[in-house]
């Protein structure tokens, strides 16, 4: 194996919650780093995060590409060892348009994987989702692994699940049908908990932002597979550089906690920060009728009831994965919120 100070990795839209901690941690450990962003002006903000966080960003350059565009991916991918490709793509509004979702996902991840065949990466690692792999609603208690694959035909899922799934798909079937060195990894994240770098909430945290702001009716019947975002990127870059995980799909959840119970743990262990959390449960039926006045909520719904869950023994035991407790995920969003005085 090279010597990883003078191997180079990029990463996929760098300003995101997972990439920016994926640069942070690629830096800390001896790698030159790449990312993409959408815009020049992002550079100073990315640098000024993980600066201030302690790492020398000498070894990080910059890129402009889009996941709607292959302008800039040849010139990024140029003498690249490894790709994490995790950027998502914005999907701008709330409906649920399945082609305003797929399109850009399942575009944006072959344009990647065409770019990094061209450039003869060795590895791309493509962050995918638990959402890729969803039993029916109606599945009895079962343990789910890497082997499921969602029904993108099913009434259940919303389109942005479907478009993770129908994603990771139009990925595995490229690189089956395309002669080549590089090798494909994907990884399958639950609810992305934990410490944030950025000054700004991210979209994930705000389920335990608003939780500890309290001051809402109580909370829903339903649960979230969780993973700090620490161990996800650990995960990433574990699947990048084993050489059993080519060709693999690897689950990423420490746990799965029902929001009632985040709750009480949070105004147990927050003391007096955690002092308008609200405990009490909100009825199935009260959620069903409040989502259809409010289409924001429907996605909620399917989630009422779910027996199953995900095991990620696969990634234990093939890369040595050992995240930390969800619990103490949950607790450490917290407590980053207090103290950057977001709550």
């Amino acid at each position: 194996m090279k010597d990883q100070n003078k191997q180079t990795v990029l990463v996929t839209g760098g300003t995101g919650f997972v990439a920016g901690w994926a640069i942070y941690e690629l830096l800390k450990r001896g790698y030159r780093v790449r990312t993409t962003v959408r815009s020049k002006e992002k550079e100073l903000l990315i640098r000024k995060m993980i600066q201030g966080n302690g790492i020398d960003t000498s070894p990080l350059s910059f890129y402009i590409a889009e996941l709607t565009s292959d302008e800039g991916w040849n010139q990024a991918m140029a003498g690249v060892e490894y790709v994490l490709h995790i950027a998502s793509p914005l999907v701008a509004g709330e409906h649920d348009d399945l082609n305003a979702f797929v399109i850009p996902a399942r575009d944006g991840a072959l344009r990647v994987l065409r770019s990094a065949v061209n450039a003869n990466v060795g590895r791309v690692v493509m962050t995918s989702s638990l959402a890729a792999a969803t039993p029916d609603i109606s599945s009895e208690d079962q343990q789910v692994n890497e082997s499921f694959w969602s029904d993108p035909n099913d009434k259940n899922l919303n389109s942005y699940r479907k478009s993770k799934a129908i994603a990771e798909k139009a990925a595995w079937d490229f690189m089956k049908e395309t002669p080549c060195k590089t090798t494909l990894a994907t990884i399958l994240p639950g609810a992305i908990f934990g410490s944030f770098l950025s000054a700004s909430v991210p979209r994930s945290i705000e389920v335990i932002q608003k939780l500890v702001q309290g001051g809402g009716p109580g909370n829903p019947k339903i649960g979230f597979e969780i993973v700090d975002v620490r161990d996800l990127v650990d995960l990433h870059i574990r699947a990048m550089t084993e050489p059993k995980a080519s060709g693999q799909r690897y689950i990423a959840s420490s746990g799965y906690m029902r929001l009632v119970d985040m709750a009480k743990f949070l105004k147990q262990e927050l003391g007096e920060a955690g002092k308008k959390i609200t405990t009490r449960s909100i009825p199935d039926l009260v959620l069903k009728n409040a989502a259809k006045l409010n289409p924001s909520l429907a996605s909620l719904v399917p989630m009422l009831g779910r027996k199953f869950r995900y095991t990620s023994e696969k990634a234990r035991s093939e890369l040595g994965w050992n995240p930390r407790p969800a619990e103490e995920t949950v607790l450490d969003s917290a407590k980053k919120l207090i103290e950057s005085h977001l709550i």
